[in-house]
């Protein structure tokens, strides 16, 4: 094969510029710990790596959702603690109230129910991160609204709200809702906060008619009706508790998923993506090595004269 003038200095240069590319890559891999930066680095790496990238910022947006679900579900907690406590006080007034009590001590009684409907109002109106937590989805409305005569005698609590409630992804495909609409007669969906014609729960009109029996004296009534409707109150309440303890179980296990899937997939990424340091610097203290002896090597023989042949 002949082999013409400038074919050596041409492969030469080649073969130097293929050199001082492995060198600057592995000089950057060295430097920044990282073996593929680019597709080029590795097509099939940067695939895999931009599909566990995609993944891992589902599993925190699950996190950041169950962490907003966890705090309202925390703040609920509060507040059915607090609209059980009425309950149960309420029917300790009920049971209180017999034919032995006179009118002014009834008269008082009727007094302290009316305290605890407007105190019952203003837990159900409660509030988390700037809205309503019982309002359904209905966010700039104000759940409840107390009604008071001239005497100062609750008449009515009404309901602005609606029964839809939010749900959010916690897992892939896997919706979630710890809302619970303050009122609930559908006869479907999550329990209503403190109406819901499936449980006989109405704390309101219970507690209204608590204190209108109370006021007229109709012990009769308190006996027969109200104490049976307050027990039914208190232990829907009661039932709402235990069912709160239960979502923020499931979804703390929910968070634990998603932080495992997390550290997994970046533990992916980095076998993907970080360069072995101890053999990154053997790779290139060769390639160093390599390109020093092409250096020489050219050099020789590109300073060679043709005399340097005929001795």
């Amino acid at each position: 094969m002949r082999v013409t003038s400038n074919s050596f200095p041409n492969t030469i240069v080649r073969q130097l510029e293929d050199l001082t590319h492995r060198q600057s890559r592995l000089q950057e891999q060295a430097a920044t710990g990282q073996r593929v930066v680019t597709a080029e680095d590795d097509p099939g790496a940067m695939r895999r790596v931009l599909d566990m990238q995609t993944e891992a910022r589902s599993a925190q947006q699950y996190r950041k959702n169950i962490s907003a679900m966890t705090d309202h579900s925390s703040a609920a907690y509060g507040t059915i603690t607090g609209l059980k406590n009425i309950a149960v006080r309420a029917g300790e007034l009920a049971v209180r109230a017999d034919d032995l009590k006179s009118p002014e001590e009834l008269s008082i009684f009727a007094r302290e129910i009316t305290q605890l409907i407007q105190h019952a109002a203003e837990l159900a109106n409660a509030e988390n991160r700037g809205y309503p937590m019982f309002a359904g989805t209905r966010s700039d409305q104000t759940p409840f609204s107390v009604t008071t005569n001239a005497a100062g005698n609750v008449t009515a609590v009404d309901y602005a709200g609606n029964t839809d409630t939010a749900v959010a992804e916690i897992n892939s495909g896997v919706t979630f809702g710890v809302h619970n609409p303050g009122v609930n007669n559908s006869g479907t969906g999550p329990r209503g906060l403190v109406t819901d014609s499936r449980f006989g729960a109405d704390l309101f009109n219970h507690l209204i008619s608590l204190q209108d029996n109370l006021n007229s004296g109709n012990i009769a009534a308190i006996k027969s009706t109200d104490q049976t409707n307050l027990r039914a109150d208190e232990e829907h309440l009661i039932l709402q508790m235990a069912d709160n303890g239960a979502l923020r179980s499931r979804l703390e296990q929910s968070n634990s998923l998603a932080a495992n899937r997390i550290t997994s997939l970046e533990k992916g990424i980095s076998d993907e993506v970080d360069a072995d340091l101890a053999q990154t610097l053997v790779h290139l203290n060769r390639t160093q090595n390599a390109y020093t002896a092409a250096l020489q090597t050219a050099g020789t023989i590109l300073n060679k004269s043709l005399l340097d042949y005929l001795r």
